[in-house]
């Protein structure tokens, strides 16, 4: 298809890329992790809720670290100077991320300690430390630690004959100051990080370090414990495959997930009151610079607070529940394959049942006129994932299965190298991904037998095939039986298995082979026929926009007058309300779930066009990943065009994007605004929640 002639002069011009026109894509994620700290504030949300969304600050900011802080050091290590878009070194980005960093760790600090923790003493959910832990009884702490935590700990003498044994990472340490030298005590993350010790009166928890604390001498017969202070090491988390050289796939990830364990350290937390001279010690002997070095007023491992939230029997204090709506083309269908027979069907999860796509693959299984199917997975449930049970079980009743099977899914490798194995050993054709490329898109395909004919039926979705997350992120799916899709998603998988080199499709759209190119038509089409009498629109809901030549487009359409509206729930790195991007509003909205959902909808012409699909607007998911975008139409495209401007009218969790990179809420832009929660309008709409 190849760039259009109109954008192609514009996506080469010095005008469009200039430094000021892009944000950095890392101080973009910060940002976002910002807005969800700012969520732990947000009293429309239940206590409990807020308290979870510290910790899911935490544990982001771990990722972070472990990712992409370890591939910017990386990148400087290896002495690269050069600029990206924004204009900035990976040094000067790194500089600016720990600036940033140590700004959000102080607000998260002060949210804990002068917020929730007062919160949640007035629920009766207290953690004892300090003098407070004198309030329970020492009888029973004792025997806690010397049933449940003594066995599980190891301590490490630190002496000329005994060098810094090896540390993993995100694991609470000890650093034990004694009388006649210094040791460390390594705590198993198998031990909860909240010790849950319950009165009739109150729920009470004890950080585990305290607890250790409390009786380190335990550990040290004979010798004097003086002090102790915490630490927490962040190691390089990203696995280097070179596939080229891999003779076998599989074992290669399976050795790098061992080598994870022990990355270089990218960061070092430690308690405020720890001295100078052992975190020189750990510095010399770890390898990591002062700048690392992260202090933490009071308790490290706050992304474990989740220890609390299961703990904690008030729901009152959490998210009202609901259970999700079966779509009413489904409803009182005892055959899915008659029903989509008879239409597409939108699937919009969590509002949604997930339980449709579940029956999709277990009735395939199920059905004697089913011959095959074919999957991708890139990150499903764990042991009791019933998608993967229903492919086993199809196996077992003779049924072609082929299931891609994605091992570079991060932080899913383990769990996706069992579900293969576990697959191959029933009998299914396992594929283990393409090289150079990570499959990424979500997609299932039924070959069923109907009278003398075969016929096919798929499932398409933003979303992955997990029954978890579907209950906690919101995703588009759509199932379908459509003649021309699914023959594309047959010569999808073809392509995939026999790793073909085809770039023609009909209905879809596949990256890397023409998905960059679906999108630049579809943005130059609009600036083409944009006028006054009948202006073109551009409304995107994507996860992240970092790929500079499609906002470099985007800006091309902005200045031809073209109005529109993003919906990017985290990175984005297009700078809004500048020369270049008058008409251009970027919206984040960041509330109870996860906004994963992507469509986008391209108006012009007097007409609109309607995809959705599993790509953000990144380089890898437009160059270096399998991805599927897929069009809708009639009353799909209808209620597509809703879901997105039901969102760009929230105004309880939206935040507005400023020209200076930071987020404001949309209730201070716009205080006149009612307030209107997009996601609970969804849940209403269903009659999930009642009006209050």
């Amino acid at each position: 298809m190849g760039t259009p002639p109109k954008l192609a002069s514009v996506l080469r011009s010095a005008e469009y890329s200039r430094p000021e026109l892009f944000f950095n894509r890392e101080l973009s994620w910060l940002e976002f992790n910002a807005r969800v700290l700012e969520e732990a504030l947000h009293t429309v949300h239940p206590l409990l809720s807020r308290t979870r969304f510290l910790s899911i600050f935490y544990s982001n900011l771990d990722e972070f670290f472990m990712i992409r802080v370890a591939g910017i050091k990386e990148q400087i290590r290896a002495g690269v100077r050069q600029r990206g878009p924004d204009g900035l070194t990976p040094k000067q980005t790194l500089q600016r991320i720990r600036e940033r960093v140590r700004q959000l760790l102080s607000r998260a600090e002060e949210i804990f300690y002068e917020n929730l923790i007062p919160a949640l003493e007035a629920e009766g959910i207290y953690i004892y430390q300090g003098r407070r832990l004198s309030r329970l009884s020492r009888e029973v702490l004792e025997t806690y630690f010397q049933e449940q935590i003594f066995p599980l700990l190891t301590p490490l003498a630190l002496d000329s004959a005994h060098p810094v044994p090896p540390l993993r990472g995100l694991e609470l340490i000890l650093w034990v100051d004694l009388r006649d030298g210094s040791a460390l005590v390594p705590i198993p993350q198998v031990l909860p990080r909240f010790v849950p010790f319950h009165t009739a009166q109150r729920y009470g928890f004890v950080p585990i370090e305290r607890l250790v604390g409390l009786f380190l001498e335990e550990l040290f017969p004979g010798r004097k414990v003086k002090e102790y202070y915490t630490f927490r090491l962040t190691r390089n988390a990203d696995l280097e495959i070179s596939e080229v050289e891999a003779d076998d796939l599989l074992e290669l990830v399976e050795k790098e997930l061992r080598r994870r364990r022990l990355g270089a350290v990218v960061r070092l937390e430690v308690s405020a009151d720890m001295p100078a001279e052992p975190i020189r010690f750990l510095m010399e002997e770890l390898g990591f610079e002062p700048e690392d070095v992260y202090e933490v007023r009071g308790l490290l491992g706050l992304e474990r607070l989740w220890d609390i939230l299961n703990e904690v029997d008030e729901p009152a204090l959490l998210d009202r529940p609901f259970a999700p709506a079966i779509p009413a083309p489904l409803r009182g269908k005892s055959n899915i394959f008659e029903a989509i027979a008879q239409g597409d069907i939108l699937l919009h999860h969590p509002y949604d049942s997930f339980l449709p796509v579940v029956e999709f693959i277990r009735q395939a299984a199920q059905d004697p006129q089913v011959l095959a199917i074919k999957q991708t997975l890139y990150r499903t449930t764990g042991e009791k994932s019933l998608i993967v049970q229903a492919l086993k079980e199809a196996v077992d009743r003779g049924k072609q299965v082929t299931v891609l099977i994605e091992l570079k899914a991060r932080f899913d490798e383990e769990s996706n190298i069992y579900w293969a194995k576990e697959l191959e050993k029933a009998g299914a054709n396992v594929v283990y991904g393409m090289l150079g490329l990570k499959i990424h898109c979500k997609a299932a395909l039924v070959i069923r037998r109907e009278g003398h004919t075969l016929r096919r039926y798929a499932h398409l979705s933003t979303g992955n095939y997990n029954e978890k997350t579907a209950l906690i992120y919101t995703d588009i799916g759509l199932l379908t039986a459509d003649e021309e899709i699914t023959r594309d998603l047959a010569e999808l998988f073809n392509y995939l298995t026999g790793n073909s080199r085809q770039q023609e499709w009909r209905r879809l759209a596949i990256a890397p082979e023409n998905l960059r190119e679906t999108f630049l038509f579809e943005i130059d089409r609009c600036i083409a026929e944009h006028t006054p009498e009948q202006p073109s629109r551009i409304l995107l809901v994507m996860n992240s926009l970092v790929d500079s030549e499609m906002i470099r487009a985007l800006y091309a359409a902005s200045s031809a007058g073209v109005k529109i509206d993003l919906v990017i729930r985290g990175i984005c790195c297009l700078v809004p309300n500048t020369p270049l991007s008058p008409s251009i509003r970027v919206h984040s909205i960041v509330g109870r779930f996860l906004e994963h959902s992507r469509l986008y909808i391209f108006q012009s012409g007097g007409e609109v066009r309607v995809y959705s699909g599993s790509a953000d607007w990144m380089p890898r998911n437009l160059d270096r990943r399998v991805e599927v975008v897929y069009p809708l139409r009639g009353a799909l495209a209808e209620e597509a065009i809703e879901i997105a401007e039901t969102l760009l009218k929230d105004t309880t969790h939206c935040w507005i994007l400023q020209p200076d990179g930071k987020y404001v809420r949309r209730r201070e832009i716009e205080p006149e605004l009612p307030p209107f929660s997009a996601q609970v309008e969804f849940l209403r709409r269903r009659n999930l929640l009642k009006a209050s």
